[in-house]
């Protein structure tokens, strides 16, 4: 398969359900190279990506398994910044915050400002925690 399918059956798979997509170049049985594309949707659907994977690629087979998945509480704020407004991911775990700002949010406003993402997203980041520190004094 060319990179080209590849990057459109990762973006199909991801537009029906998948939580993830991703390839890796791997060497195969009688040292062919090849491409091991791996998909991680939930079990209902499992139908849907399977269909694609048939139509889209050149696969002579799938391998399945399942695995548990184990994901932090999260909760999807916005803030403000100087550039504009962003969502950012708030996750706690043992006292401890993550923030993440959301990767569509911070690139519209790179390109709206032609400013470097690395820099939105620094922006954000920094807006999310002041965010979170200012509502956590509220509530304590």
């Amino acid at each position: 398969m060319t990179a080209q399918a590849i990057a459109y059956v990762t973006s199909e798979l991801l537009n029906h359900g998948a939580l993830d997509v991703f390839s890796q170049p791997i060497t195969m049985k009688k040292s062919r190279l090849g491409t091991l594309l791996t998909v991680i949707c939930h079990s209902d659907r499992l139908t849907e990506c399977e269909q694609i994977l048939w139509q889209e690629t050149t696969t002579l087979g799938i391998r399945k398994r399942w695995q548990e998945r184990v994901i932090l509480a999260r909760e999807i704020v916005w803030v403000e910044t100087i550039y504009g407004r962003s969502r950012i991911k708030i996750a706690q775990r043992a006292g401890k915050i993550t923030i993440q700002p959301e990767y569509e949010d911070c690139v519209q406003l790179a390109h709206q400002h032609q400013i470097p993402l690395i820099e939105i997203q620094k922006l954000v980041a920094a807006a999310g925690e002041a965010e979170y520190h200012a509502k956590s004094k509220i509530c304590n």
